[in-house]
């Protein structure tokens, strides 16, 4: 067996081995505390998940939720990145636009949820707060790449006459896509966060967090610890898949360094 082979095997052994205690730890304080109303445990979430799983609403409402959370978080990253390309190249777009950023960083996600209660419709709260909450990471984090990139490799390729579509393609894109691709696991987690809480404020149909706002109404906290896993599991799947569809575009067109 190759090292690189045992190397993973060790890992994902390791992995295992720190969730089976995180399991234990949560049957323990479930068998201290005693009451299913405060903490369930994790088979009785597990046999719930599973009932949750077979019924046509549940795939509606998760499928709802993360379209919405998807797509805000798609728009954020791409408005983020052009955005901070801009602020780049114009010293007044850099100086009018940090306000706003600053803005957006700084206001509490609740304030913000409640605001888009008044402007939108329920549907489309969690895409806004989503792509809220991930327009400034993409920002700030683009932006530093860009000027990180080192200003002799731009010369150098001026020099042997590269165009400006090869510049990007060779050297700015290469140079940024770590910083992006830091930022977009960084938002990920924060669209879901705040997208899911968008939810449950405004009572969004079709959604998880509609269904974890009812689990709170009629004190469901099987249903609470099981909508809250499938977040948790989606959050994760979602970051996994971009990672690798990243890597896929990245290989294909001979620029990404992930």
């Amino acid at each position: 067996m190759s090292a690189d082979r045992l190397a993973k095997i060790k890992k994902i052994t390791i992995k295992a081995a720190v969730a089976a205690l995180w399991l234990v730890l949560w049957q323990l304080v479930c068998y201290i505390v005693n009451m299913e109303l405060l903490v369930v445990s994790p088979l009785k979430v597990l046999r719930r998940l599973g009932e949750l799983s077979v019924t046509g609403d549940f795939w509606k409402y998760s499928l709802g939720s993360l379209g919405r959370i998807t797509e805000g978080f798609l728009l954020g990253s791409a408005t983020g990145a052009l955005l901070a390309m801009l602020c780049h190249k114009i010293t007044f777009a850099r100086v009018f636009f940090s306000p706003a950023i600053t803005l957006i960083k700084s206001t509490p996600v609740a304030s913000f949820i409640i605001l888009a209660l008044v402007w939108l419709t329920g549907q489309r709260v969690p895409v806004f707060i989503s792509f809220l909450m991930v327009l400034p990471v993409v920002y700030g984090n683009v932006f530093q790449g860009i000027r990180e990139v080192d200003p002799k490799l731009i010369e150098m390729a001026k020099v042997y006459g590269m165009n400006r579509q090869k510049r990007v393609m060779k050297i700015y894109i290469p140079s940024v896509m770590p910083y992006m691709m830091a930022a977009c696991r960084t938002a990920l987690g924060l669209s879901w966060k705040a997208g899911v809480a968008a939810e449950v404020i405004g009572v969004t149909k079709d959604s998880i967090g509609r269904q974890l706002y009812y689990s709170k109404i009629y004190l469901e906290t099987a249903d609470l610890f099981a909508w809250t896993a499938v977040v948790i599991v989606m959050s994760i799947a979602l970051e996994k898949f971009f990672v690798w569809a990243v890597g896929v575009i990245g290989k294909k067109f001979h620029f990404a360094r992930i």
